[in-house]
């Protein structure tokens, strides 16, 4: 059995696409939540900087969020994101620990 997927993404808007990258990214949060392997999928905007978004997702698998990468509203987002990104996203996988018996 694969473990969960954990895949925190942080984001940064150009100047002057903070609110737009935030609408688009918005637009993602419904129909991820949707999707079979999705197990949380949350969307936050740092309190310092405006123009700073973080994705938190978790996945039943790795292959769940592969076919999330495939979906249309996806890749129609990552299609137009460098007219909104000041740069590359960075994004980082994470997996559970057990605790110690």
């Amino acid at each position: 059995m694969e473990k969960v997927l954990t895949l925190v993404a942080f984001i940064r808007a150009k100047t002057g696409m903070e609110e737009e990258l935030g609408r688009r990214l918005r637009a993602l949060v419904a129909p991820t939540r949707e999707e079979p392997g999705c197990i949380d999928y949350q969307l936050h905007r740092s309190n310092d900087d405006p123009a700073l978004w973080m994705l938190y997702e978790n996945w039943r698998s790795r292959r769940d969020l592969d076919l999330h990468f495939e979906t249309p509203y996806l890749r129609d987002f990552l299609g137009s994101s460098k007219a909104l990104l000041a740069e590359e996203m960075d994004s980082r996988f994470f997996s559970p620990v057990s605790a110690p018996n």
